[in-house]
């Protein structure tokens, strides 16, 4: 079946910051603004990969390699990628690992190190980006969340927490920077087949389980997150705020 996506002329010449846009839904996300002829800057640990993407891509596309979990390296990324393409008006916040750990042998020090990888940097990024979005009169926010804990999936306590605490960090953002005209959403995708979760995970009982789980019979193509996150950006979604959009083919 032949897929015709939207174009959305809102989109044209904004500036866009993804995080953890080398490779997964990320990369799809940053190919998806790309199209649209955004200015995407990115921000990734795998210079490699990174590379290969920008390689990849027509258009205005830049990125800077950095750990996440050091809040001041990425704070001096973001204020690179602003004096390459201008001031954020769309924020991503994309990064995260759903490594799997069992909660017997969880430490405080690993903990903390997911809480770093999986949430922490989504708020401090939003403060690195807002003043600029309040002084351009607006802006759009998305927060990617999982449906793995409203599944009350397991195998990853540490993980889920801090996917759920998305979901609150959304909220209240939406309510504090609401009145500048900023919005800020959560996109909820279920079982992605990115590469990683094809090395990985999908084997074909779990596959066949997950197909179980879905409304719908296809598994899910990481295109289909990133459709929902550049809807979310435009200003078709303009009044769409402080909420949970999923993308996760009915799954129960």
């Amino acid at each position: 079946m032949t897929q015709e996506f939207a174009i959305y002329p809102s989109l044209k010449g904004r500036t866009v910051f993804v995080t953890g846009g080398a490779s997964g839904i990320g990369a799809e996300i940053v190919s998806a603004f790309a199209v649209q002829g955004a200015r995407v800057g990115f921000i990734d640990l795998d210079r490699e990969a990174s590379e290969a993407l920008v390689g990849r891509l027509e258009g205005e596309v830049a990125f800077e390699i950095c750990d996440l979990r050091d809040i001041e390296a990425l704070q001096g990324a973001f204020a690179a990628l602003k004096d390459r393409l201008g001031p954020a008006q769309v924020l991503v916040n994309n990064a995260a690992r759903d490594d799997r750990h069992d909660w017997t042998e969880v430490t405080p020090e690993y903990w903390d190190e997911r809480m770093a990888t999986n949430l922490r940097h989504m708020f401090f990024a939003i403060q690195a980006v807002a003043p600029d979005m309040i002084a351009g009169g607006g802006g759009s926010i998305i927060n990617m969340g999982s449906n793995s804990w409203w599944e009350a999936g397991g195998g990853f306590p540490a993980y889920a927490t801090a996917k759920s605490a998305v979901h609150g960090l959304t909220r209240t953002m939406a309510r504090d920077l609401g009145g500048h005209r900023i919005r800020v959403n959560t996109v909820v995708p279920g079982w992605i087949m990115t590469e990683r979760q094809k090395t990985l995970w999908a084997t074909p009982e779990a596959l066949e389980k997950q197909r179980n789980r879905q409304c719908l019979p296809d598994l899910i193509e990481p295109v289909y997150v990133a459709r929902m996150v550049v809807f979310l950006a435009s200003d078709d979604a303009a009044m769409c705020s402080a909420n949970n959009y999923m993308v996760e083919a009915g799954s129960i």
